[in-house]
């Protein structure tokens, strides 16, 4: 397909005109004016919150009428951010400005504060089996707790989040002899 320009159709003899943009125009984003332009530019000054900052940033340029590519350039953002902050702003105003990730308290815990107290309990005693208190074994009490699988990875990080280590005997080699360590060990003390 050709695009045919201006004078190109006159030559034709066609009676209709085919206009070419070239540029594309960008929407401007509107902002609900909650603080004036002087204002948004000194709470952009005055930030220091690095996050803070990029936010009153990005709004007092939208405020000054810039595009919303123009300021994902220049703050190092992304158009769609700058839309989602613009939006966020007008809907709440100030409030909503800010790093929203320090009040989100993230996903529970795998076990409730009674199951760790539990856990804790457990592992102060000495273990049915005899053997030592490791990840594995840890996971498999949790598993038993929950009613569901859990990966022995949890087992090892329930040992930490608990302030304690695995609880395995030193290896020893299959072949040792007993009597030769005792006699090894009493000639290095002459």
């Amino acid at each position: 397909m050709t695009i045919l320009r201006r004078g190109q159709i006159r030559r034709m003899g066609l009676s209709y005109q085919v206009r070419v943009y070239t540029v594309y125009m960008p929407k401007r984003l509107s902002i609900q004016p909650h603080l004036t332009l002087d204002v948004l530019e000194r709470r952009y000054r005055a930030a220091k919150d690095p996050v803070a900052r990029s936010h009153w940033q990005i709004l007092w340029r939208l405020a000054q009428g810039k595009p919303a590519a123009q300021v994902a350039a220049v703050t190092g953002y992304t158009a769609n951010w700058v839309r989602s902050l613009a939006q966020r702003y007008s809907r709440d105003g100030p409030a909503g400005l800010g790093d929203h990730r320090h009040h989100n308290p993230g996903s529970p815990g795998l076990l409730s504060v009674a199951q760790l107290r539990a856990l804790a309990r457990a592992l102060d005693q000495p273990p049915a089996d005899g053997e030592l208190g490791t990840g594995p074994k840890v996971a498999a009490w949790m598993a038993a707790t929950l009613g569901r699988p859990v990966h022995p990875q949890r087992g090892w990080e329930m040992l930490q989040r608990l302030g304690l280590r695995p609880k395995v005997p030193r290896p020893r080699h299959a072949k040792t002899d007993p009597a030769a360590q005792a006699a090894f060990k009493k000639s290095c003390r002459r």
